[in-house]
């Protein structure tokens, strides 16, 4: 997820590029060597810093999408937006080897870790997707059993970001339901949803607010908007729902 950034937080660090990989026609994610990383909290992010030859410099705000669990090594899901400046080169150009300078972690407010408890209800838009895979990833991590729901809406099929790994984690771990809703395109024989995340579908999914589950939602802004309002319309707490948004070009 691309935001732009705020100046002055914390040191700008060298990281070395060691594997990429695409997720969907638009989306990769790429994992960096970060030798003197501290460590981060699912659910926090990093600027990322590039400068061009004549000095130029542009900077953004990717969410972190590896667990705190993996050391010195930190996974940015970038997602290419064909009008900015820094994710074309990052999905298209960026290869193994090359240096990206970043600073972080950054954001203490949209984090998650299992001694929080739950249950938990996860609704992500498209790119949104990627702090609450951090969560997902440090769940499976520590072996927590807490349970789990995921409500992941997306244009397509192809448009779902990290497809394999969820439907694997599903069957790995205890306790964790991933629930689609593909609002463009279905393929055939497709029984799932098929619109944008509304009420009655977030009452279908979500447990029963006497349950007091923690709730984040991560997606475009509108999409947040409507899914929060939608969730304190059906009595959830809204000290409950924790929200992260962006654009509607993906930058804020």
């Amino acid at each position: 997820m691309e935001r732009r950034t705020l100046p002055g937080r914390l040191t700008w660090q060298l990281g070395e590029v060691v594997v990429t990989q695409g997720e969907t026609a638009r989306a990769k994610s790429i994992t960096l060597a970060l030798p003197n990383w501290m460590g981060h909290r699912a659910g926090q992010h990093v600027d990322v810093r590039l400068t061009a030859q004549d000095g130029y410099q542009a900077e953004r705000s990717y969410s972190i999408a590896s667990p705190p669990e993996e050391n010195q090594r930190l996974t940015l899901t970038v997602e290419r937006l064909d009008d900015g400046e820094v994710s074309p080169y990052l999905v298209d150009e960026l290869r193994v080897g090359d240096k990206l300078e970043l600073r972080g972690p950054v954001g203490g407010y949209f984090v998650w870790e299992a001694r929080l408890g739950g249950p938990l209800l996860l609704v992500a838009g498209g790119s949104g997707i990627v702090p609450l895979m951090a969560m997902i990833r440090h769940r499976a991590a520590v072996g927590s059993t807490i349970p789990t729901r995921l409500l992941y809406s997306s244009r397509s099929s192809e448009d779902v970001i990290y497809r394999d790994e969820l439907d694997r984690l599903v069957r790995s771990t205890t306790m964790l339901e991933v629930v689609h809703t593909l609002t463009r395109v279905q393929p055939p024989g497709w029984t799932g949803y098929h619109r944008r995340i509304d009420t009655e579908m977030l009452r279908e999914v979500a447990w029963p607010a006497d349950q007091r589950p923690l709730m984040f939602i991560c997606g475009p802004t509108p999409f947040v908007e409507t899914a929060a309002a939608s969730l304190v319309t059906l009595g959830y707490a809204p000290a409950r729902i924790k929200t992260e948004r962006f654009g509607p070009t993906g930058e804020a």
